[in-house]
């Protein structure tokens, strides 16, 4: 992952591009770089294109891109079914299908023909909750969730069927996977390629199914995986694991599975976007005259200056030391709010301390505040 260029980048076009904007880009250099154009043919770069293509013009996918770089499609190690390029150039995921007919038909000039793409398809994307700890939020690690995942049939080795001599040559399409049909239109006679009803676009038929998976090439089981957490995601972010989702029983490509975390809350801290908010009670000396206490934050504790005079709900802040985002690697800040903390029972000498202070501040005792406030609504009305 660390030698991808930036889908963006590949694409030509800006991070706030519409999806209009990447299929026109997508066009243009599919067509540059297609294998078949003789001069500038480039599997390579069409393959970088398609693969840039399939991720941004998804919506999820893009979002998770956009979190995380190519970190969010790391988990897909060495899953089967999870190589994007599986079944040649027909698109990644589904998404490109229809757009990449339309660059090669206008490649080749077209024409009265519309081919629909056959074989096996991909499966669905299941889409989890995750909770995880605030703390591993902020730094990050692994997790281990248990699923149900759709995994090839051990006996059938993922056919479908009870042994080899069950797997025959569709009649219908005659093991092309499609049909052909005609229908005249006022523009001519359209003729059209479809998925074979029969065979679904396989090509083949079962006239004896696996016993053990039913005929669907795969079996349902529980099993562990692990997730690996990036430090500084937020809730409602979400991590793609490509090929654990649905399976389907033509032997197509798993789905993915997409987790979207839920982090749950912490008794000292709070979190908003990339800074982190803590409530520090202060006795009120120790703001008038100031001091320096041990702060926490989420990485140790630290020490924090309080200057003298500091007022109730003040707010201060410790530069650097919020939640580092997980693209850019900007650290957020964390901000100490301070609440003044009023004795409600004072010793004697105590007593005596605040009503000396209360003395050389020239206070009158004759005047309280309700009757300082009737002098100034009295002098406003003359």
């Amino acid at each position: 992952m660390a030698n991808k260029r930036d889908y963006y980048e590949v694409l030509g076009v800006k991070k706030s591009a519409s999806k209009d904007e990447i299929k026109s880009a997508y066009r243009k250099l599919a067509k540059t770089y297609h294998p078949d154009n003789k001069e500038t043919g480039n599997e390579a770069k069409f393959k970088e294109v398609q693969e840039a293509y399939d991720i941004l013009y998804d919506d999820q996918k893009r979002s998770a891109y956009d979190q995380f770089g190519h970190a969010a499609f790391e988990q897909a190690g060495g899953n089967p079914g999870a190589n994007p390029f599986e079944g040649g150039f027909g698109g990644f995921g589904g998404n490109g299908d229809s757009i990449f007919d339309d660059v090669i038909n206008s490649f080749f000039g077209g024409g009265a023909r519309r081919q629909t793409k056959t074989g096996p398809r991909r499966g669905n994307d299941r889409i989890v909750t995750m909770n995880i700890e605030f703390m591993d939020a902020i730094k990050g690690g692994m997790y281990t969730i248990n699923l149900a995942v759709d995994e090839q049939c051990p006996r059938c080795k993922g056919s479908g069927a009870k042994d080899s001599s069950s797997i025959k040559t569709c009649s219908q399409c005659g093991g092309r996977g499609y049909v052909r049909s005609q229908r005249r239109t006022l523009f001519g006679v359209m003729e059209s390629q479809d998925a074979c009803p029969v065979c679904g676009g396989v090509g083949k038929v079962i006239t004896d199914r696996c016993p053990d998976c039913g005929g669907k090439g795969y079996i349902r089981r529980k099993k562990d995986i692990d997730v690996k957490v990036p430090a500084g995601i937020n809730s409602g972010q979400q991590i793609i694991l490509t090929g654990y989702g649905e399976r389907v029983n033509n032997g197509g490509q798993n789905g993915d599975l997409i987790i979207e975390v839920n982090i749950k809350p912490h008794q000292v801290f709070q979190r908003e976007g990339n800074d982190i908010h803590i409530q520090l009670p202060l006795d009120y000396f120790e703001a008038a005259l100031g001091t320096k206490v041990s702060i926490p934050t989420v990485y140790g504790e630290v020490e924090l200056s309080i200057p003298a005079g500091t007022q109730p709900n003040q707010v201060l802040k410790l530069r650097g030391q919020g939640v580092k985002e997980t693209r850019t690697g900007r650290t957020g800040d964390e901000y100490v709010h301070i609440k003044l903390i009023v004795p409600t029972t004072l010793t004697r000498d105590q007593k005596r301390i605040l009503e000396s202070y209360k003395a050389a501040t020239g206070r009158s005792e004759s005047e309280n505040f309700v009757d300082k406030t009737r002098r100034i609504l009295n002098n406003s009305k003359n």
